[in-house]
Formats: structure tokens, sequence, C-alpha cells
């Protein structure tokens, strides 16, 4: 049988000098329809848990990439402990454009699929990075975290305090994520016995950022303006599917659509009965394919704005050798 895909492995080196774990799942007969660029949960990596998803979405015709954070995965650091989100989005930023400017990805239409925290990492790469995307898959995104997995408030303010003290430490007290997560037991097992996903309680300095991130997503919604599918299941207890309906309500975004899944949880993509998540990615690749046959206008932008650039140039360089321009 003729090999239809090709999967690959590499680490490369952030700026802070961590291995970090990047994949990617590559149709080998044929050109991709398009890039797509995974941003996966809090505690989860992209090699294992992401497969699936990558999967169906390379039988769908499409490139996918990924990347384990740091403390996530098969990259550097202490398993579940992350010091900044911020160093987070810049690592995807950087290395999520170096596949873009490869010369076979060149020219490319190029969206971010995201779940849970990788939602709210998507959406602090789109404000990185406005204009470079041309869509986003934000899957139960964590804009706000949910009352049955944040602390009381009066909690929270002693562990803010107590951040720059014991940064590492397993102390916040939180429900079971993977008990909340997933619906389906087989897969809850799954997750438990991948050596690549953290269980234990959230680290201090990690939690403080998932919540410090989520409110400040959470004020500023209306600054989301790239196009966007957002999907959320109705008994969903880690993310908020009210901030995803108000991320609706309120992104600037001109191109948008929001999906609501009755009797689903927050694990969609892969913690459903297959039906369940047979009819999620009907959702996600039917958006996907009707914004890719739009055609990319993104590029025909960047073109655009290239050939303005030219022409100034050119007329700047006429003035300096004293010739008339009209």
């Amino acid at each position: 049988m003729a090999k239809t895909s090709s999967y690959e492995e590499e680490f490369i080196v952030n700026s802070r000098g961590l291995k970090l774990f990047t994949c990617r799942w590559l149709p080998a007969a044929g050109d991709p329809k398009a890039l797509i660029f995974i941003c996966h949960g809090y505690a989860m990596e992209c090699s294992v848990t992401m497969e699936s998803t990558a999967i169906r979405l390379l039988e769908a015709g499409y490139a996918v990439y990924g990347l384990d954070y740091e403390g996530h995965g098969k990259s550097g650091g202490m398993l579940g402990y992350v010091d900044s989100l911020d160093d987070v989005v810049d690592d995807c930023c950087i290395h999520f454009r170096s596949m873009c400017e490869r010369k076979e990805n060149k020219g490319r239409m190029r969206y971010l699929l995201s779940e849970s925290m990788g939602g709210a990492i998507s959406l602090l790469i789109h404000r990185k990075m406005p204009g470079f995307w041309d869509g986003a898959v934000l899957v139960a995104p964590m804009c706000k975290i949910a009352d049955d997995v944040k602390p009381p408030a009066v909690v929270v303010t002693v562990l803010t305090k107590l951040c720059s003290v014991i940064p590492t430490w397993k102390i916040i007290p939180t429900k079971d994520i993977i008990d909340l997560a997933f619906k389906q037991p087989h897969i809850r097992d799954q997750v438990r016995s991948n050596p690549y996903c953290y269980k234990g309680r959230p680290r201090l300095k990690t939690g403080h950022e998932l919540l410090r991130v989520s409110l400040e997503l959470e004020k500023t919604l209306n600054q989301v303006s790239l196009p966007f599918i957002v999907l959320h299941g109705e008994e969903d207890r880690v993310t908020d599917i009210g901030v995803s309906r108000q991320l609706y309500e309120e992104a600037s975004s001109t191109d948008k659509m929001f999906k609501s899944y009755p009797g689903m949880w927050h694990g969609l993509l892969y913690g459903e009965t297959p039906e369940n998540i047979d009819l999620v990615f009907a959702d996600i690749i039917g958006w996907l394919d009707a914004k890719t046959s739009e055609g990319n206008s993104r590029l025909e932008r960047e073109q655009k704005m290239a050939e303005d650039d030219d022409d100034h140039l050119a007329k700047d360089k006429a003035t300096e050798n004293g010739q008339w321009i009209k």
C-alpha cells in the first residue's frame, strides 16, 4: 500500500535554553489544503493525546504541526510547571512562524486549533501576531476558569502572595480535572497512564498564570478580530461556556461562529463517545473547508501591501534622482 502521510518529530531550543518537543503530520501525496497549528491544553501534550485529532485533520487534507509547551509533554522544564504563559506564547509564535516561512509552506493558509488552556494561548498568539492567521478553532477555550475548578477568592489571595516563595509547590486545592474533563472512563485511564501528562495538583505559579491570563482575556474579548469557530460542551465543568458565548458576542470579528453541544463535557476532541466526537469534527472540518475554499484573502492582502511598499520605494528613489512623479 502506498504511503499517504508522514509523521516527524524534532527538538528545538528556545530563547531560555529549554529543549522543546515539536511534531508534524504531513500528507505524503499532494499539497495540503492548509496548515493547522495545535495548541494543547493544560497538563496535556501533542504527540499522544492530540494524535487522534491530528490524524482526523490529516485525513481531511491538512498538514498539522504541534509543540509541547515548556513543562509539558516531552519538552524541557519541570513537569506541570509554567513560570510565565507569556513565554509559552513567545515560543509558539516563533516556532509556528518558522514553519509557515518554510519554502513548501509559503502562500498556504494557516489556522490555530486549540483546546482549553490552548484556547487562551491561541488568543494571545493572535494578539501578538494580528493579521497573521486565517482563522482559529477554539474548543472549550479557557477564557474563564469554571467555578468548580477555581479555589475560593480568599484562597486565591493567599496563594498569590506565596507565588514568589514556593512557585513550584503543588498546593492548589482543586478537584481532579481528569475526572471533570473526560466523559469516557477509558479515556481517563489513558490520560492517567500517559507519562507525558501531568496528573498532580496544579503547581502554584502555574495556577496563578492560568488565573491571570483567563481574567485578562475575559476583559478583552472585544479585541479578538480573526475569523473563528468556538465549540463548547453544555455540561463542561472545567471552562465556562458562558464566556465562550460572550466571546462570540463581543469579539470584533466579522466572521465568527458558536457551536454548543447538549450533554457533552469538556474534552470534546477525544473524551466523548465516538458518535459525539464525529459530530464535533464534522463541524470543525466543515468550517475549515469552507474557510479554505473562500481563498486566501490574507495572502492577497499581504501581496497588495508588498506591491504598495514597492511602489513607494520606487517613487522615493525617483524623487531622490530628481525625477518628476505624478
